[in-house]
């Protein structure tokens, strides 16, 4: 039942055929699938099928517009465009390391070379903290890597993460709202719920990245490795929002605010002991970030 194409007669049928079988007026999200070049945006937003999403939203067909990429600049691109209220968006650490130019689902056909990690790509970064400016919520699929992070002959790092520490460095990255997990048996059900109950040793991911600490050096990578802060600041949360009010320093959007303000411990309750950037294996200026909180957010 696949079928992935943008003519538009062809979509309308099978749209309407879809709530027909489905017995429903309306449904929840209208995707706007697979976007990954710029001809795909073109087909998208030139061709019509935008438009469409737009009219049948307007009355309420469909009751918000998703889309799906796999390309950070082109997702850039749909995010901007102002009409997505969430993204379907792949994820996961070794992605994230991969640079732009690299397709990253051709990756995975030809194997992850870690010899191109480049350190967070700062376009895959920025696209996260835009995301999370303009209250597009993220869903992440390849949140595994297509199992191949769980792999000791797949995985690019010197070991395999486990399924927690995947679900985990997705979830902390900004705007991610879920993660999605493939599952075929009953035990790797078991395993991807038992997230839930895990420690924060058992989520820490940065061992597995921290080989590449000169590459993302200066970074911060939100792994709370800087813990415990004596003033009990919560560092990974506090520097995600200090990153994203960073993009608009005179116009910082009200939700980002309210989220710092909502933090039990704020820039100005560092007491610059330095604790935390002993232990940070990315040499993040982990004090220079809260006096720039301070500064930023007032408080």
């Amino acid at each position: 039942q696949y079928d992935r194409t943008r003519d538009m007669t062809i979509v309308k049928k099978n749209f309407e055929n879809y709530l027909t079988s489905m017995g429903t007026d309306y449904i929840d999200f209208g995707m706007l699938f697979f976007i990954d070049s710029e001809e795909d945006y073109r087909d998208t937003f030139d061709g019509g099928l935008a438009d469409y999403a737009l009219e049948l939203k307007k009355k309420g067909v469909i009751r918000a517009i998703g889309a799906s990429s796999h390309n950070p600049v082109i997702a850039t691109k749909v995010v901007n465009s102002g009409i997505v209220d969430s993204l379907l968006f792949s994820i996961n650490p070794a992605f994230d390391l991969y640079p732009v130019e690299d397709y990253t689902l051709g990756a995975l056909e030809t194997g992850l070379d870690s010899s191109k990690f480049v350190g967070i790509d700062p376009d895959r970064a920025a696209f996260y903290r835009l995301c999370e400016q303009k209250n597009v919520g993220i869903t992440v699929m390849k949140t595994l890597c297509s199992g191949k992070l769980l792999s000791p002959e797949q995985t690019p790092f010197k070991k395999p993460l486990s399924v927690g520490q995947c679900i985990h460095y997705a979830l902390t990255r900004p705007a991610v709202a879920s993660v999605l997990i493939g599952s075929s048996t009953p035990d790797e059900v078991a395993e991807s719920v038992a997230y839930l109950n895990l420690s924060d040793e058992e989520r820490d991911y940065s061992e597995a990245i921290s080989a590449f600490q000169g590459k993302f050096s200066g970074s911060c990578v939100y792994c709370n490795h800087c813990l415990p802060c004596p003033s009990e600041i919560d560092v990974a949360a506090l520097t995600k929002y200090l990153d994203i009010a960073k993009l608009d320093e005179n116009s910082i959007p009200p939700s980002i605010r309210h989220h710092y303000e909502s933090l039990e411990r704020k820039g100005s309750d560092c007491i610059q002991c330095g604790s935390c950037m002993e232990r940070c294996p990315f040499s993040v200026d982990i004090m220079g970030n809260m006096q720039k909180a301070q500064s930023l957010f007032g408080v």
